[in-house]
């Protein structure tokens, strides 16, 4: 068995090739070991300091007193008319980052008619969830805040038809009226909300 079987660890063969001098990159030098970009200056270069608003990623390498005198003449503005700098400051409130509005757009719109959300939206062909054969949406109307509160106070639906309106109207008359509940006077403050509602739905042309 021994002649048919041997144990060898694993990774024990394994050679790694060492760089060679011209695979190798070529460092870049340490900011100690630079020296300082002021023309003249042979002090390290420790300190960046931006070459221009365009290039922000691009910088000098000064000695603390060189880089002090370029950030006393650095003017990030330079050049910038008024409006540039108030658009710039009103893009730093955001950290420059793209911004959108919550109100909704034209897409928004057609995607909601696609779903028939929309007043008077169809879906014929069923492409949308729809059901095919059933009949178009009919335009909700607009109501006003008065128009809406009496029928409120009729305890009506929105979309309640002119007889709908009718019939609950006189159904309220015949239950507030003093001639109709025996003379109980103490229902006329229902009588008259029914009334002043009844009025202002016909004014609205709903009855």
């Amino acid at each position: 068995m021994a002649d048919t079987f041997s144990y060898r660890p694993k990774f024990v063969d394994i050679r790694v090739k060492k760089a060679g001098k011209a695979g190798a990159a070529k460092a870049e030098p340490e900011p100690a070991d630079r020296p300082c970009d002021h023309i003249g200056c042979k002090s390290p270069g420790l300190h960046r300091a931006p070459k221009s608003r365009d290039r922000a990623n691009e910088f000098w390498q000064f000695c603390a007193q060189h880089a002090a005198e370029y950030n006393k003449r650095w003017n990030y503005f330079e050049g910038m008319s008024e409006a540039e700098k108030a658009d710039f400051h009103k893009k730093e409130e955001t950290g420059h980052r793209p911004t959108w509005t919550f109100r909704g757009g034209r897409g928004d719109r057609l995607a909601a008619a696609g779903r028939g959300k929309l007043s008077g939206a169809g879906d014929p062909l069923g492409m949308f969830g729809g059901d095919p054969g059933a009949a178009p949406t009919k335009a909700r109307r607009r109501l006003t805040k008065l128009q809406s509160l009496a029928l409120e106070a009729m305890q009506l639906e929105e979309n309640a038809t002119g007889p709908q309106i009718r019939a609950r109207y006189a159904e309220l008359v015949k239950r507030w009226h003093p001639d109709s509940n025996g003379g109980d006077r103490g229902a006329e403050q229902e009588l008259q909300k029914a009334l002043k509602a009844y009025q202002t739905l016909k004014a609205g042309g709903l009855v």
